[in-house]
């Protein structure tokens, strides 16, 4: 199963992981919202393993708020209330050992047992009241955290160009096509793995009303405006954690 997803690999800067895949889950109504950041006010930020990625010198951070759908373990059938939920992740761009990926800041969902699960793996998962809704083509999003003063987000988005595969070594392919995520744990590093067909993507346009997700961040941190893109969906493919440190 999904051996068509498993055959589709040129779009990937790494190999895919020699080991099974375990779980798979369909991502939807994405919006990816890339900032320009300073280096040096992120740089800081990561674990001292990881080097900062940057295209043409410039590092990024990235929100991007989805939904989880027909989430289920390899050969096993879908769990009713376990399927679907909203997610939110702030990552910038890294590597680690020459090999790209992400680094994650935090992870929200509205699923408790999704979040419970990820913090026994040192993820940085939080527990959040969420919501999204369509309303006349437009996505509103609503995510705000709970026992928490800060890392709330609320905004909306819609798509406003044709559908389009970035090409490779342009800014939105490096933005987008990162298969692989690293993750502190103790004085080491945990690695995750992931797959999917190519992004297809459009050109978004967003209001947004509330972002306090970034609230870590030093203050004049971002150096440009944000770049928008919308996903419609994608078969996502997700392998163990393993450590690499």
């Amino acid at each position: 199963m999904y051996q068509d997803i498993l055959q589709q690999t040129s779009h990937r800067e790494t190999p895919l992981p020699a080991r099974p895949w375990l779980l798979t889950q369909k991502w939807g109504h994405l919006l990816f919202m890339h900032v320009p950041i300073t280096k040096q006010k992120i740089e800081p930020l990561l674990p001292q393993q990881l080097e900062l990625d940057t295209y043409d010198g410039e590092a990024w951070i990235s929100i991007v708020p989805f939904e989880v759908t027909g989430m289920h373990a390899r050969g096993m059938p879908e769990i009713p209330f376990l399927r679907s939920y909203l997610e939110l992740n702030v990552r910038t761009y890294v590597k680690y050992h020459g090999q790209p990926g992400v680094y994650f800041f935090s992870l929200d969902a509205n699923l408790l047992p999704a979040v419970l699960g990820a913090k026994t793996f040192s993820l940085p998962y939080y527990y959040a009241d969420m919501e999204m809704k369509k309303t006349a083509g437009h996505y509103n999003y609503r995510s705000i955290r709970k026992k928490a003063a800060t890392g709330d987000f609320e905004g909306s988005y819609h798509p406003v160009s044709k559908t389009y595969s970035p090409e490779q070594g342009n800014l939105p392919h490096w933005l987008l096509e990162r298969y692989v995520f690293w993750q502190k744990k103790g004085n080491g590093l945990i690695q995750g793995d992931i797959h999917h067909l190519p992004w297809e993507v459009q050109d978004a346009s967003a209001n947004i009303d509330t972002e306090t997700l970034t609230s870590f961040l030093p203050p004049s941190s971002f150096s440009g405006e944000p770049v928008y893109h919308y996903a419609y969906s994608r078969r996502v493919l997700l392998w163990p954690l393993k450590k690499v440190t």
